[in-house]
């Protein structure tokens, strides 16, 4: 009997494209033990009609999460609706404790971080990591205040106190038309379009980048294949060791502030071609509609993950470098089709503790 598999955030840009990944003929998953986590009921519509059941459920409501991951016999979570707030993934992990102590079976949690976390610019002393390194105790020894690290120490904590297998995958910059039912776009590009547009140039910060990044079809196969060596009794490394890193290249913020300029010079969007300077961080933020603590380390940031190997799941990424900046006149096209207003990345930021 194939056990049941719960998606959270299945209204966002990852969850979403995961979800449909999982439906594809490749992926030869039974959509009857696929469920996902919505918000609104609008959201729950939408997603039912896919044929899979969805649940309108608060992350935030613990009691509420442990009767629908017990009352579902929910088995595996890929949880995609938060890197920052911790309450969700261990509200999670508690109700999966308690499935497995109610059916002795193997319990899994796999959690969607970013690494960011891993870079000089976001505090990180340690320089390069990749699959397979002690991730956990590095964290650990550093045991600073950032977010994700903070999330990611918690979660491989709690789930190891509650007997559950646990998984963080760190996701690098995303880009592509996601194939979810509702959010269908990612930050970082869409962001810079709007303002650009908005304030009739494209800027980009005086410090270039070299960060990594993945196409959002590349990332949701990477979660389906991370699932399906779980289905097939795989013993993958978990828990301290079980850090794992979608990462399929690197790419430079100048060249892609570049690529727009010229982009949006040609559709007569932008008066000039090429990309300036920003004045100050506080017009980014504004601009972008980012934190101002976080806007110039999204843009920044030199993530030192060695992604050559991609161990131990073989995932073999389609898109690389030059297909990105290839493909930047259909990201332009996309924003202005799809684009529904600021992400939601960072409301747990200011939400009360």
């Amino acid at each position: 009997m194939s056990p049941n598999v719960l998606v959270t955030g299945v209204a966002g840009f990852i969850g979403g494209s995961v979800v449909a990944a999982l439906l594809s003929e490749n992926a030869h998953f039974p959509v009857k033990n696929l469920f996902a986590v919505a918000r609104t009921e609008e959201q729950v519509q939408s997603i039912q009609s896919l044929g899979i059941k969805a649940l309108q459920l608060n992350l935030q409501d613990e009691q509420a999460v442990t009767q629908a991951v017990l009352q579902n016999e929910i088995d595996i979570v890929i949880h995609t609706a938060s890197s920052i707030d911790v309450r969700l993934a261990l509200h999670l992990i508690k109700a999966l404790g308690k499935r497995r102590e109610a059916t002795g079976k193997d319990i899994y949690f796999i959690h969607s971080s970013v690494t960011t976390g891993y870079s000089k610019e976001g505090g990180w002393p340690y320089g390069e990591v990749k699959d397979g390194d002690s991730v956990y105790k590095l964290e650990k020894e550093l045991n600073d205040e950032f977010p994700i690290r903070k999330s990611n120490t918690a979660i491989t904590e709690e789930a190891k106190a509650q007997g559950v297998t646990s998984f963080i995958v760190g996701v690098p910059f995303v880009y592509g038309i996601g194939t979810g039912k509702w959010k269908k776009l990612s930050q970082n590009i869409p962001a810079t379009v709007k303002a650009s547009v908005a304030l009739k140039t494209v800027y980009k910060f005086d410090q270039d980048s070299n960060f990594v990044a993945v196409h959002i079809s590349d990332l949701a196969e990477y979660y389906v294949l991370l699932l399906q060596k779980i289905l097939r009794g795989e013993k993958l490394p978990s828990g301290e060791e079980g850090y794992y890193f979608a990462v399929a290249h690197e790419t430079g913020w100048w060249e892609i502030s570049q690529g727009l300029a010229e982009t949006l010079y040609a559709r007569g969007q932008v008066t000039e071609p090429t990309a300036k300077f920003w004045p100050s961080d506080d017009m980014a933020a504004e601009a972008l509609e980012l934190p101002r603590q976080y806007v110039r380390l999204m843009h920044t940031a030199r993530a030192t993950i060695n992604y050559k190997n991609r161990y131990p799941l073989g995932w073999q990424p389609k898109w690389d470098k030059q297909k990105l900046l290839a493909s930047l006149d259909e990201e332009v096209t996309a924003t202005f089709q799809y684009d529904k207003g600021k992400t939601t990345l960072f409301d747990a930021l200011d939400a009360p503790n």
